[in-house]
């Protein structure tokens, strides 16, 4: 059989639940998002489809998606009126394994879904009070002590801007500059003592968001004061980070471009 040359490319929207996976890179200790999704596809287009997916982005292991974003070539395209049908089937092949594709769609061939994006937002979920979880274990950060979300917010405006992240940087980031931009950051309570905390940005570097979800914490504890946050931040060394906030918390909301 002999095979097309022309390649197509399509961008996906994903959803999962990160709890059993890795993280969305292929590595060698583990099952990984990106791994099964490249299974599904190569079980329907074989040799058609020869290359890795892109990402927008990593998910560190336990991190979920609501809307991760990927791209992939397909030799000699798909069918228009059988995008439908393609989708149902991946999905098929995905379901149990806790992974939905929720979209599919054609692009040019100079789409990338990482370097095209202009803005990724994440979304922290706490769920503060001291009963145990249940319907919400694996999916937010379980936070006993009542949190000041009043003292939270103040030093999530000292975070908003263009600023060294250097603090928030785990030691196997591999981004070259630690300088990044953060456009908004909401917080909001619900009831239930739910906490949703969405982050704006171009780009974020490795355990970022997870780092300052945990000194707005120490924030809202009372543990800092506001001064010792802004000395934590100015101060660049990852040393002065309190402990990041767990994955299960975490969710990779929307990536727009």
């Amino acid at each position: 059989m002999k095979q097309n040359t022309h390649k197509q490319n399509y961008q996906i929207v994903v959803e999962y639940d990160g709890s059993k996976f890795v993280g969305w890179q292929i590595q060698k200790n583990g099952k990984s998002i990106q791994g099964e999704i490249q299974k599904a596809i190569k079980k329907v287009f074989g040799i058609h489809f020869k290359d890795n997916i892109t990402g927008s982005g990593r998910t560190d292991a336990g991190v979920h998606a609501l809307g991760q974003s990927a791209n992939f070539f397909i030799y000699g395209g798909i069918n228009p009126n059988r995008k439908k049908e393609i989708l149902n089937r991946w999905n098929f092949l995905l379901e149990k394994k806790g992974i939905s594709l929720l979209s599919i769609k054609t692009r040019n061939k100079n789409f990338n879904a990482r370097r095209s994006a202009k803005e990724r937002i994440y979304l922290y979920k706490i769920i503060n009070r001291s009963s145990s979880l249940t319907l919400d274990k694996n999916r937010v950060w379980h936070v006993r002590k009542k949190l000041n979300v009043k003292e939270m917010k103040k030093g999530a405006k000292l975070l908003i801007g263009t600023h060294d992240f250097s603090t928030y940087r785990a030691s196997s980031c591999t981004a070259k500059s630690p300088i990044r931009t953060i456009k908004k950051i909401s917080i909001k309570k619900e009831r239930n003592g739910k906490i949703s905390i969405r982050f704006i940005s171009k780009s974020f570097l490795q355990k970022q968001v997870r780092s300052m979800v945990g000194c707005l914490k120490f924030l809202g504890e009372g543990k800092w004061d506001i001064t010792k946050f802004k000395k934590s931040l100015k101060s660049k060394k990852r040393s002065l980070c309190a402990p990041p906030a767990p994955a299960c918390g975490l969710y990779l909301e929307k990536v727009k471009y």
